[in-house]
């Protein structure tokens, strides 16, 4: 009887103790996934004084007459002789204060070419602001405004800690309605919208309008995750896709405005490309991660560094680049001068360089990227690429207005149906390079395919000159 009651009482702990362990399971797993509170209404409450208002001013000429009908009759309001006519144009955004002293942020976009700016602040004080400095590049500004006394702070998050699905919270001035709240969830991550050469946007279903523009994106730990910059809408207002800009990025440049009115980027001095899978395959490659460098700055950091035409760079500064338009930001973000590690993968192996960066001029980018290459018999043809070839002469170089330093083999026709038409080559294309080895003449082009057919390979890679410029094109081989 003993035995039972024994054997009954570990059924009655487990009974009672099962579902009790179920449901701390279930309360850690449910605190972890962040649900939504019943209400935002404490956090935003504690939020709302960070977030300014902005109004901008600006003078413009314009001929007499009504400006709906400007553009239309211009040619008989611009007459000679005629003054032009000023008026103001107004607009307006949004911003959060950083620092006490009066410093906030916002879009390039919101204050470009303002003649005033004007700061509301929560508790309805109205403020002029200077622009201490401004980042077409990445849309982003800094401004100041004097109020005599501290002004609460938003406190900056780790964008890259946001995760699809993550809530947030997005406070600004749609529409010039004032201090206005949306909620939402993040929708996707490192969105490339082609607004510029360093795009990291946090995509969001939030509503975003006219007017959100530089206001702060919030998680639910109260701290700014984005900036919010773009929405996508056929109507103009919010059609549930807005981007914001990541904070990891724009803390970055903020902080270089105001040290430096300015940004200061780093540079490494390579023009870059996409690893396709053709190219992955014919760079032996068994991904296609990395940045195709496709040509080298000449007295660049990367030449320092003995980078060079056809290494695929695999990390920086100990960072992978699993795509290559993330070099580009990468190279941007490091410190000038910084003496840091670069992988890349050349001719089938691994090799680590050190690189100390440059700074990037104004007129460069850190990284450059390259477009694909438009669509469009004394000399050899090589039928499995379905090119005819000539080796470079004095007549050739003026017929093609090429250089007398100019090296390579000349494409001087192309099969409509070859392999390499389906690339974009065209007459007039300087070959350099097969598989990474230099070509002099239409015979090295020739040895160098037939050897990648014998080794079983399915892909050449070609280092193209076109006009000044360098590109790695992958060609099938035709094995008929």
């Amino acid at each position: 009887m003993s035995q039972i009651l024994r054997l009954d009482s570990h059924i009655w702990r487990w009974t009672v103790a099962l579902p009790l362990l179920l449901a701390t399971l279930f309360w850690a797993a449910s605190a972890q996934a962040r649900t939504a509170p019943d209400s935002f209404a404490d956090l935003v409450e504690k939020l709302l004084p960070v977030v300014v208002n902005i109004s901008t001013t600006q003078v413009v000429e314009s001929p007499g007459g009504s400006q709906e009908f400007e553009e239309f009759f211009r040619e008989f309001f611009e007459r000679p002789g005629e003054q032009p006519q000023r008026r103001r144009e107004n607009s307006l955004g949004s911003g959060f204060i950083i620092d006490a002293s009066g410093y906030i942020v916002t879009n390039h976009h919101v204050i470009e070419g303002a003649d005033e700016i004007n700061v509301l602040l929560h508790d309805g004080t109205s403020l002029v602001a200077e622009v201490i400095g401004s980042d077409e590049k990445t849309d982003l500004a800094i401004l100041k405004v004097a109020n005599g006394k501290p002004l609460p702070v938003a406190e900056w998050g780790d964008s890259d800690k946001t995760r699809i699905g993550d809530w947030v919270i997005a406070i600004g001035n749609p529409f010039g309605l004032g201090g206005s709240v949306s909620a939402g969830i993040v929708s996707a991550r490192e969105r490339v919208i082609n607004s510029g050469p360093y795009d990291d946007f946090i995509q969001t279903d939030a509503a975003i309008n006219k007017g959100n523009s530089g206001g702060p994106m919030f998680n639910l730990d109260g701290r700014v995750i984005g900036i919010n910059s773009v929405i996508i809408s056929p109507s103009g207002g919010s059609a549930g896709i807005g981007f914001a800009i990541a904070s990891n990025l724009a803390r970055n440049v903020i902080e270089q405005l105001r040290d430096y009115g300015r940004v200061r980027r780093g540079w490494l001095g390579v023009r870059i490309q996409t690893v396709t899978d053709e190219l992955a395959e014919g760079l032996r490659l068994e991904s296609t991660t990395g940045a195709l460098v496709a040509s080298v700055t000449e007295g660049g950091p990367a030449e320092a560094a003995g980078i060079g035409q056809g290494d695929v760079i695999l990390r920086f500064d100990g960072r992978e680049v699993t795509e290559m338009r993330k070099l580009p930001r990468m190279v941007a973000e490091t410190r000038i001068g910084k003496g840091v590690d670069v992988v890349v993968w050349r001719k089938g192996e691994e090799v680590t360089l050190q690189v100390d960066l440059g700074e990037l001029d104004e007129e460069q980018l850190a990284a450059a990227t390259v477009g694909e290459i438009p669509t469009e018999k004394e000399p050899d043809l090589v039928e499995s690429l379905g090119l005819t070839l000539a080796q470079l002469s004095p007549e050739l170089r003026t017929q093609y207005e090429l250089g007398d330093d100019t090296e390579g083999v000349l494409i001087t026709d192309v099969e409509v149906d070859g392999t390499a038409a389906e690339k974009g080559l065209r007459p007039g294309d300087i070959i350099v390079e097969v598989d990474q080895e230099k070509v002099m003449s239409p015979g090295d082009v020739t040895d160098r395919v037939e050897q990648a057919k014998d080794e079983g390979f399915r892909v050449v890679t070609l280092l193209v000159l076109r006009q000044g410029d360098f590109q790695w094109v992958a060609v099938r081989l035709d094995h008929s």
